[in-house]
């Protein structure tokens, strides 16, 4: 099944639009945002047209809808985990809900005051849990979203992937373009454990970023282990969640990739597919994690991989451009000036300047004397 946005209907222009002789908005039919819903069965996309495209595996693969147009260009999409509602998250930080069985327009649910960059909800769908670009997490009850359970504050750059984990429902991982991996209790807004993962040998290659910036956090469906990933980074950093103990987000190991991942999953049975930056021969990668290695050795030619690389391959010339390695979050990155330094310099400059000008110390007073001695003797 291929859904290609181009052949989607596109807004109606409004009579108010028509009365005041404004240019109808054009996009290029380029997607930007997807997500499925927890069982698979529902999968939703928007691109920057503002159209939001609902579809559906059952009993076959069909779009379900497209008269649902969002009232800016999206960045964020996230199913409800029953279900009937699909949240859509846009650049001017609103949170709009949207029914899956009724094909109408949604209703502002809240705001921020900054582009809103992922956006989930607790396994119960009691909170909304919303992350911007100003380093902030919301936690807001989904049933009256004025009423905020709580902030979870601490990144130092924006925040850009959150996970609350099947298995353990009060936590919340959040990853950041600060290159650190948090994990949370959500409703109390406390910090459990911090991560730095930028790898120490990393920084000495300048082909890797200076900065980490986490672009994906997913986690396996038994909550053993949690995958991330950074923006040109050709590297899967994993970690094992403890239920007790001083360290609950634990390090595990790293898995070093030929190319820079685009992204990645877990499938039910642990497996994590990798899709990498490259042709798709050795684009669609199943990479089993060390820990389940002896669980699964995947053969190169395991029947699943065949089957998804020859559906890449066939559509890969479509594909080629949308999937190259892109910066899609590093421009989010706030940048500091060290001003003091700077006038410090400048003011050193300057007096000694003015040192230079004046000459050296007691030259004023001896050129006073010299002047008040050549008066005297005149009179």
């Amino acid at each position: 099944f291929v859904f290609d946005c181009s052949s989607a209907e596109r807004k109606p222009k409004s009579s108010k639009d028509e009365n005041s002789g404004a240019a109808e908005e054009t996009g290029s039919d380029r997607i930007l945002a997807f997500c499925t819903s927890p069982s698979g069965k529902l999968l939703a996309l928007t691109d920057d047209s503002k159209r939001l495209v609902l579809l559906t595996c059952e009993p076959s693969w069909r779009r379900l809808s497209t008269r649902r147009f969002v009232a800016r260009r999206s960045t964020s999409l996230h199913f409800t985990n029953a279900e009937d509602e699909l949240l859509v998250a846009d650049k001017s930080g609103d949170v709009y809900p949207f029914s899956v069985a009724d094909a109408g327009g949604g209703e502002l649910l809240m705001g921020h005051l900054s582009m809103l960059l992922a956006v989930t909800t607790s396994p119960d769908d009691r909170y909304i849990i919303t992350a911007d670009r100003d380093e902030k997490i919301r936690v807001s009850h989904r049933a009256c979203p004025y009423n905020i359970r709580s902030f979870c504050l601490g990144h130092q750059q924006f925040v850009s992937a959150l996970l609350v984990p099947p298995t353990h429902p009060c936590w919340l991982l959040s990853g950041s373009g600060d290159g650190t991996i948090k994990l949370w209790d959500y409703e109390r807004g406390r910090r459990l454990q911090s991560c730095d993962i930028t790898a120490p040998e990393t920084l000495a290659d300048l082909s890797f970023p200076r900065v980490h910036t986490v672009s994906r956090v997913c986690g396996s469906a038994d909550g053993r282990l949690v995958a991330v990933v950074c923006e040109r980074v050709s590297v899967v950093h994993f970690f094992t969640l403890r239920p007790d103990g001083e360290h609950r987000l634990v390090p595990h190991s790293r898995l070093p990739l030929p190319h820079c991942p685009l992204d990645l999953t877990f499938d039910p049975e642990g497996r994590l597919w990798v899709l990498l930056d490259r042709e798709v021969g050795s684009a669609a990668g199943l990479h089993p994690p060390p820990v389940v290695m002896w669980l699964l050795q995947v053969d190169p030619e395991d029947s699943h991989l065949t089957r998804v690389t020859e559906v890449f391959r066939e559509h890969w010339e479509t594909l080629e451009a949308a999937l190259r390695t892109s910066a899609r979050l590093e421009h989010l990155q706030k940048e500091s000036f060290d001003n003091v330094a700077a006038y410090l310099q400048k003011k050193q400059q300057r007096l000694a300047g003015q040192q230079k000008r004046a000459g050296p110390p007691g030259a004023g007073a001896l050129k006073r004397a010299k002047m008040a001695e050549a008066a005297r003797l005149t009179c």
